[in-house]
């Protein structure tokens, strides 16, 4: 049964996966800019252990929306369609919907 407590801990979830998304996307491009000179082949471990874990974090962001939607959906179908926690929700749910519009490719 859904309640408060687990659409903020799914909510949450969303939240840090994104932030952590973006990190590892972050230490790909700083890696690559001091690896620029060298050649495809001598990348750093660093680098391709970041390039492996884009499309994991990937993943696991678009099974913690589902289950923060679904989350949602429930609490709705209860009335429960008002509050902080739904509003944060919500917004979670618009910003990662965003996320995987402007990353698609």
């Amino acid at each position: 049964m859904a309640t408060i407590r687990n659409l903020k801990i799914k909510t949450s979830t969303c939240k840090r996966i994104i932030k952590e998304f973006h990190s590892y996307e972050k230490e790909v491009e700083r890696e690559a800019a001091k690896t620029a000179d060298m050649k495809e082949k001598e990348l750093t471990l660093m680098t391709l252990n970041n390039r492996m874990m884009i499309p994991d974090c990937r993943k696991r962001l678009e099974a913690s929306l589902a289950d923060l939607k679904g989350t949602l959906a429930e609490l709705e179908e209860s009335n429960q369609k008002e509050g902080p926690e739904i509003e944060d929700a919500r917004s979670t749910i618009a910003e990662v919907d965003n996320f995987f519009q402007t990353t698609e490719g």
